[in-house]
């Protein structure tokens, strides 16, 4: 009776391991998640914590803006809903280190595919294409590069965009920086400058903040072409083709160009066409 009671409870143990292991408990990726199947487990997304109207932590603890929306989309689509997402500041300088060290799933952050960074990541999309361009007061006579000559440019410290006008456009424009573009817009806003410039989508992102709402104008003058895509761990082909078909979907049903009108309309943000996914406009 004893050796058959110990092999009726082996085999119970082993019934129940078995079961275990059908359940899923091989299944998460290197972020912690399952890799799209939901059941409670959450998946980790980059985004920016600090640009209205694309990537913005709301003082509730809640997240905004278009690259924010278009991540939830994507995320839906891989099996998740929204109280699963965790999203994970990703600062730009970290971005690459973050998709290698499996600190987040994919990112969506103002990420511009370019051939660099293409040897250290994996993209989807792009999903926006945005334009370095001017942000200047509603009623500014600034229409052309050239008319900054003898105006006062700002941007970022460390950011090239400033420095590109004035090498190639307007050689007499004074230029002004500060630590982030919420302090060019204030001086936009006091007078201290004449204009800032980065991408269209992250300015038109500012001045459709409630505070700001009829003061500024995009310029229009695309400056640069600046695709935007999804930033996936190298190799991981597999995300990749998953995250490009929701992506399509979210052209196709009209959810793409609600988020874009949503996020930026009230700065009169001329958008570009929903890119096709492959296509990297130079």
């Amino acid at each position: 009776m004893k050796l058959r009671k110990v092999s009726a409870a082996a085999a119970t143990a082993l019934v129940l391991a078995l079961t275990a292991t059908a359940c899923g408990g091989g299944d998460k990726d290197d972020n912690g998640s399952d890799g799209g199947s939901g059941g409670g487990k959450t998946i980790k997304i980059g985004i920016k914590y600090d640009q209205p109207g694309l990537g913005l932590k709301e003082p509730d603890g809640t997240f905004s803006g278009f690259d924010v929306d278009v991540a939830t989309y994507v995320a839906k689509e891989l099996g998740y809903k929204p109280n699963q997402i965790e999203f994970v500041e990703t600062k730009s300088a970290d971005r690459e280190n973050a998709l290698a060290r499996g600190d987040v799933k994919f990112i969506a952050a103002t990420y511009s595919i370019n051939d660099e960074r293409k040897k250290l990541v994996d993209f989807a999309g792009p999903y926006l294409l945005a334009h370095q361009d001017l942000l200047v007061k509603a009623d500014s006579k600034i229409a052309k590069g050239t008319d900054l000559n003898g105006k006062t440019l700002c941007s970022v410290t460390g950011s090239t965009s400033a420095e590109n006008v004035k090498k190639d456009i307007a050689p007499k424009a004074q230029l002004k920086e500060y630590g982030g573009y919420s302090e060019c817009i204030a001086g936009l806003q006091s007078g201290a400058v004449d204009a800032v410039t980065t991408d269209d989508s992250i300015l038109a992102g500012f001045a459709a903040q409630e505070n700001y709402k009829g003061q500024f104008k995009l310029a229009g003058l695309k400056l640069s072409n600046e695709n935007y895509g999804i930033g996936v761990k190298k190799g991981d082909t597999a995300t990749v083709d998953k995250i490009n078909a929701a992506l399509e979907k979210m052209v196709s049903d009209g959810a793409w160009e609600t988020a874009v009108k949503e996020n930026f309309g009230p700065a009169n943000y001329k958008n570009e066409p929903a890119p096709k996914i492959g296509n990297i406009v130079q």
